[in-house]
C-alpha cells in the first residue's frame, strides 16, 4: 500500500449527506479522508494532525469556518490549502475577501459539482503529475 504517497484530506461539514458524498468521492479518487461535523472537532484534529488539504464549510455549529481559518494561522499550519465549500450565497466581493485568507485556495458553492471538485482537488494536490 502507498500510505506515504497517499494524501489526506480533512472534510469539515455539518451536513451528513455532504460529508458522505465528499468522503466517497475523494476515496474513489485515491485520497485518504477524515471527517468532522463541528468546528470544535476540526480544530482538535488540525492541532494533532498534518493534512494535505481541508474542505471547509463556513457555516458550522460552534466554531465557524472563519475561526478555523484563524486557528490554522495560530497553530502554524498556514501552508495547508483550504477549499471553502458553502451553501450560503456570497457576492463576488465577499468571495474575493475570503480568498484573501492565507490558506484559502478555492471557493466552491453548494450544490457541489463533483467533477469540478475532483478536478480542483487533484490540481491542488498534484496527484496526476
Amino acid at each position: 500500500m502507498n500510505d506515504k504517497l497517499q494524501k489526506i484530506i480533512l472534510i469539515v461539514d455539518d451536513d451528513d449527506g455532504i460529508r458522505e458524498l465528499l468522503d466517497i468521492t475523494l476515496r474513489s479518487e485515491g485520497f485518504k479522508t477524515e471527517k468532522v461535523s463541528t468546528g470544535k472537532e476540526a480544530i482538535e484534529k488540525i492541532k494533532k494532525n498534518d493534512y494535505d488539504l481541508i474542505l471547509l464549510d463556513l457555516m458550522l455549529p460552534g466554531y465557524g469556518g472563519f475561526e478555523i481559518l484563524r486557528e490554522l494561522q495560530i497553530e502554524g499550519k498556514s501552508a495547508i490549502p483550504v477549499i471553502i465549500i458553502t451553501g450560503k450565497y456570497m457576492d463576488r466581493t465577499t468571495k474575493d475577501m475570503i480568498k484573501m485568507e492565507p490558506n484559502v485556495v478555492e471557493f466552491i458553492e453548494k450544490p457541489i459539482k463533483i467533477n469540478i471538485l475532483t478536478s480542483i482537488v487533484n490540481k491542488i494536490l498534484k496527484k496526476n503529475l
